[in-house]
This record gives C-alpha cells, structure tokens and sequence, in this order.
C-alpha cells in the first residue's frame, strides 16, 4: 500500500517569517494594484490577516496572498464604484509621490478594472485564464481590457507631449 506524502511548504515554517521574507514584495505588489501606499498597506494587512488564519491549510503562502490582494482590490473598486462621488475635493488632500515617474502617472490614470488587468498581465506575468480567475471575469474581458487601457496609454496626453518634445 502506498503511503502518501503530507504537501511541505517549501520555503517558510512559521508565519511571521514568511511575513519578514515576503511583506516588502508583497506591499510593492499592492502598491501597483492601488494606486496609493495607504491603500496597499489596508490590503496587505487584510490578507496577511485572512493568510495568518488558513497558515496550516495554505501549501503556497505567496500565490495565496497574491491572488486574494487581487480579489480583494477588485472587490474594493466594485463596492467605491457604487459610491456617490463629487467634484468637490477636501481641502489638504495628500497625494503620493514615489520614484515610479510617468509611466506610474498613466497607470494611476486608468479605470481600477484596467490597471488591474495590466498589472497582472505585464507586472506578474500571468496568462488571460489565470488573471480571469483571479478578478472572476472572462478571458475575453481581460482581453478587451487589456487592448483598451494599452490603446489608453498609447495616446495618453503625457505621452504625446514627451514625444513632441524629443
């Protein structure tokens, strides 16, 4: 009789060194899903919560935490989509600046669903089928997604004015 063998988390034993090992990477990732250093801070801390619950069920602990901060942003923009925005800004709103230049400017640009379809295509290089399992869309979505915010950032305003400027 054969005697199967318990899945082994390869690389981390405990939680908490997963979470010294891979916090940094994992906050760069939501920073590109968001948008804003706040927001991915609020989504890591999210995930690593629901992650430190299922720590003895999870054998991948990194594609876990990747694949729900994707679910949970997305999640996050349906629900601010509902929302009654308004023009009327408040007064000392903070903006982030970081180091990301003007390509970051024009992702920063595109609708939530887009910017998430790009990241995850060009950032963490996953296949149509795996982003649609990931944001609970089809394949043919995130294609149509991905052609729109590439057509977007072809002819964005920031880019045609560097280009007459060369």
């Amino acid at each position: 009789m054969q005697q199967s063998t318990p899945p082994v988390r390869p690389l981390f034993v405990d939680f908490e060194e997963f979470v010294r090992a891979r916090g940094s990477a994992l906050l760069r990732y939501g920073y590109v899903l968001t948008g804003t250093s706040h927001d991915a801070a609020d989504l890591v801390q999210e995930i690593l919560l629901k992650l430190a619950d299922r720590w003895d069920k999870v054998d991948s602990p990194e594609a876990y935490a990747r694949t729900a901060m994707a679910r949970q942003h997305v999640s996050w923009w349906r629900r601010r989509r509902r929302e009654d925005l308004t023009e009327d800004l408040p007064e000392g709103s903070h903006h982030d600046s970081h180091s990301f230049g003007e390509l970051w400017n024009e992702l920063r640009a595109l609708p939530p669903k887009q910017r998430a379809v790009v990241v995850l295509r060009y950032y963490e290089d996953l296949s149509d089928k795996e982003i649609a399992e990931i944001l609970g869309i089809s394949r043919g979505t995130v294609r149509s997604q991905a052609a729109r915010a590439l057509e977007k950032l072809r002819v964005s305003p920031g880019v045609l004015e560097k280009g007459r400027a060369s």
